[in-house]
């Protein structure tokens, strides 16, 4: 009998591979053969399609210039949900739906404490979802948070799922936190979702309820505890090397709050790391208008803290008004940190520094390889060397490599990168693009467009084929919260030229009700806009269009699922080990055996997903270069099956191959290591 059942799931379907632990060889040799059409789908699997929080598309061949305008490109149809969109979609190809088939699919999370499944293309039965999971059950008395409760007015009418899920393709879930009132109890909880059903995986969901010593606001016995009430899960989730982090700040500044990072294994969801910024103050909030944490090659994270106490210049703990490096092997604790010399005037006038997302920019030339991206809402961009942040300079921010002082309006959105450019659109201000050049921005913009956002501005986006035929996209929400969302496309190349933007003649406009800090996503031949209760789906109109669509949907009512929450792991000890000096890639020789990436003569399951995960394009061929079994710079099908067959039967028969490969080369490959 065939034993031993590994699920892949890649960029185009879920996939079982069986082998025989008999012969320890590979019994289907169909293992990875897919259409060449399917591999050039693109996964979006993390807000601003990565944890870079770059924003790029780079396989978009479906949408360009030539083709978005207002005759050939316009909204197809719309899906309607119980509440509203502040989380991006995302999107997975070819998933194979129990009851229905392969399917392009659509993830939609919402304030009314719902996810979504919808078919990604088809506009027939378009309130019909693939499947539907609610967290709320009104006849057990779990509702979701009225915002009355928050005693702000900043997400109404209730708050339920707010921050943008994430989701992991090797073990087919999705994470999502969501919020809930239970007999009058505030409780947040990180759910696991099979993206195929819907259902809670084993051991979801998890209560979040963590705890971290000091004596700052709302501590007790020095000790401060997560305020479920208080704390507002905004920041897009991350999943960096088998953890899945999440962000909070608070809804409208109102006390006690923290911005707090928690991490939960994706297998176990337990709690494996957990940071405070202000342990020993108060406020500190991590929301960067719905940006992503973010990760880099060595998976340390990276966040933007808002108005709250700082002290670290004086050895203190307390971390408001900054950008901070975490260390992910050491339970997230700092180990580096910028903060702007005016931070006191910063607090004084409510102009949060994490008002906006980070952008970990691709490598550049020059003495500052490494960089990242923070504006908040004094629009001054800082450019920051993500291996020496800078600290605190108490006269002038010299210490970092470049500070643009209100080169855009008051930020509250993330920006964008494509091709040696950066993209920001902020309150009040024209939608800029600033070149990159050798590590350094331009001092004022290439281009601009000549429609002013109001507030909150917007998040950037871009579709492009590789380095040709790129285009920005932005809602303008201004009009929220009963005015019209409205979808521009511009040129990147110069946002002068604006493409299209949508009709708003019809009240709520082609876009839907405008919702705030909107992000689209952009993907196969559309453009998917959040809105109020409303997710509006644009695309080709004319015969151009050509994209990879799902077959004809069963029209069979899928159930809606209700969460049983009744499942609280306990808490893990933080996750230690020695993290890199800086960000400097490890270097390691190219190992003789096909698969073995870190060196040490065996091929583990960790590196055949590695290894699936580099054929798909999901990760640079050069992070394992002893997969590139043929010298193609790139890893194939074959060289994919000879990794499995060393993991199988062990590293006897691939002597030479990767050593040649590293003869090509001319030079030791580096590979980046935590």
């Amino acid at each position: 009998m065939w034993s031993g059942l590994w699920r892949l799931i890649s960029q185009s379907v879920l996939r079982i591979v069986c082998w025989d632990p008999g012969s320890g060889r590979i019994a289907l040799a169909v293992l990875l053969l897919w259409s060449p059409s399917v591999r050039a789908q693109v996964i979006v699997l993390t807000q601003h399609n990565d944890n870079a929080r770059t924003g790029q598309n780079l396989q978009e061949t479906v949408l360009m210039p030539s083709t978005v305008n207002s005759a050939q490109f316009g909204r197809l149809f719309q899906y309607s949900v119980d509440g509203d969109v502040y989380a991006q979609p995302l999107y997975v190809p070819s998933l194979n739906i129990p009851t229905v088939g392969t399917r392009n699919v659509l993830f939609v999370a919402t304030e009314h404490d719902s996810v979504y499944a919808f078919d990604a293309d088809q506009s027939a039965g378009v309130s019909m979802p693939l499947w539907q999971t609610s967290f709320i059950d009104a006849a057990a008395g779990i509702t979701t948070v009225p915002y009355t409760d928050v005693a702000t007015t900043d997400i109404v009418p209730e708050i339920g799922i707010t921050g943008t899920p994430v989701i992991d393709p090797t073990r087919g879930t999705l994470f999502v936190v969501a919020a809930t009132k239970e007999q009058g109890a505030y409780v947040q909880r990180l759910h696991a979702l099979d993206i195929t059903t819907g259902r809670e995986q084993p051991g979801s969901p998890v209560l979040i309820a963590p705890t971290f010593d000091g004596d700052g606001d709302d501590s007790n016995a020095g000790v401060v505890s997560f305020n479920a009430l208080r704390e507002s899960q905004r920041a897009g989730l991350l999943l960096s090397n088998g953890v899945v982090y999440a962000g909070w700040a608070s809804h409208g500044d109102h006390p006690p709050y923290h911005g707090w990072i928690v991490g939960y294994d994706a297998e176990t969801l337990q709690q494996v790391a957990v940071f405070n910024d202000t342990p020993d103050g108060a406020d500190g909030g991590i929301w960067q208008a719905g940006g992503g944490l973010a990760a880099d090659g060595t998976g340390d994270v990276f966040c933007v803290t808002g108005n709250g106490t700082f002290d670290a210049d004086a050895g203190g703990r307390d971390f408001g008004e900054s950008v901070l490096r975490l260390d992910a092997f050491g339970g997230l604790r700092a180990v580096d940190y910028f903060a702007p010399y005016n931070y006191v005037a910063l607090n004084a006038g409510d102009l949060d520094l994490g008002s906006s997302g980070i952008v970990l920019l691709p490598d550049q030339p020059g003495s500052h390889p490494h960089l990242a991206l923070a504006v908040g809402k004094q629009g001054t961009i800082y450019v920051v060397d993500r291996d020496n942040l800078g600290h605190l300079h108490s006269s002038d921010n010299g210490q970092i490599v470049e500070s643009l002082l209100s080169a855009i309006g008051p930020a509250f959105g993330t920006g964008a990168y494509w091709n040696g450019t950066v993209y920001y659109a902020g309150v009040n201000d024209f939608p800029k693009a600033f070149a990159l050049a050798n590590g350094y921005l331009s001092t004022t913009p290439v281009s601009q467009a000549a429609t002013k956002f109001g507030f909150p501005g917007a998040s950037p986006s871009v579709s492009a084929n590789g380095t040709s035929a790129g285009i920005v996209w932005l809602v303008q929400s201004d009009g929220y919260p009963s005015g019209p969302g409205i979808l521009h496309a511009y040129d990147a190349t110069d946002l002068s030229n604006e493409l299209f933007h949508s009709s708003t003649s019809s009240g709520a406009g082609d876009a839907g009700r405008a919702i705030k800090f909107a992000v689209p996503t952009i993907v196969n031949g559309k453009v998917y806009v959040p809105g109020r209760s409303v997710v509006t789906v644009f695309g080709l109109t004319s015969a151009a269009a050509t994209t990879t669509a799902s077959p004809t949907p069963t029209a069979t009512a899928p159930p809606t699922l209700t969460a049983t929450i009744v499942f609280t792991p306990t808490p893990a000890p933080p996750r230690t080990g020695t993290r890199p000096a800086d960000s400097t890639p490890t270097v390691i020789g190219v190992s003789p055996c096909i698969g073995d990436c870190d060196g040490n003569g065996i091929v583990s399951v960790d590196e055949l997903v590695e290894a699936v995960n580099m054929a798909l394009g999901l990760i640079p061929w050069d992070q394992c270069p002893s997969l590139d079994c043929d010298g193609g710079a790139t890893i194939s099908v074959a060289c994919v099956v000879r990794a499995i067959n060393n993991a199988l039967s062990g590293c006897f028969s691939d002597v030479g191959v990767a050593s040649a490969r590293a003869e090509t080369l001319g030079a030791t490959p580096r590979r980046e290591s935590r």
